[in-house]
């Protein structure tokens, strides 16, 4: 074979098996699905942060999680990606907190930023194989965030 062929083959042989390719496609899938179900309530309440933002911010997290635990990266390591993923995803969060001009003074997108940062958790669990964590964090989620949030719109009536 061609030295050349054989070093792209390299660079593609970061997924030994089968299985284990299908488990990385499945756990990202699954990342992006859940982002999408928060991002779709948060949609659906007419906010811009949406279905798209939600779903990358859960598949990047996944992601920079999934590589280095297929990888056999030791925990501790690992433990510090997840600490640059929240802190990233906190100046993520920033960039949508907005205190507009005005007589009520009243900051806006702490929800947004908050399901932000939630979402990428989301993420995180997913890209370790917390499956049924991440499934059971998204629907208390989407939960809080429609009936909470119904329940408020009505107290402020």
């Amino acid at each position: 074979m061609d030295a050349g062929w054989s070093l792209v083959l390299d660079d593609f042989g970061d997924i030994p098996t089968v299985a284990e390719g299908v488990r990385m496609a499945v756990r990202l899938a699954i990342a992006a699905a859940l982002g999408g179900l928060v991002g779709w309530e948060r949609a659906r309440a007419g906010k811009e942060a949406g279905i798209r933002t939600h779903m990358l911010v859960a598949l990047g997290s996944a992601f920079f999680v999934l590589v280095p635990v297929l990888d056999g990266m030791a925990h501790a390591d690992v433990s510090r990606v997840i600490q640059g993923i929240a802190t990233g995803i906190g100046f993520l969060g920033a960039g949508v907190i907005l205190k507009p001009d005005g007589p009520d003074g009243r900051i806006k997108g702490l929800t947004t930023a908050t399901g932000l940062w939630l979402t990428a958790a989301l993420g995180v669990a997913v890209g370790l194989g917390r499956l049924t964590s991440a499934v059971i964090g998204a629907l208390m989620i989407v939960g809080i965030l429609t009936v909470v949030g119904s329940v408020e719109r009505r107290h402020r009536r």
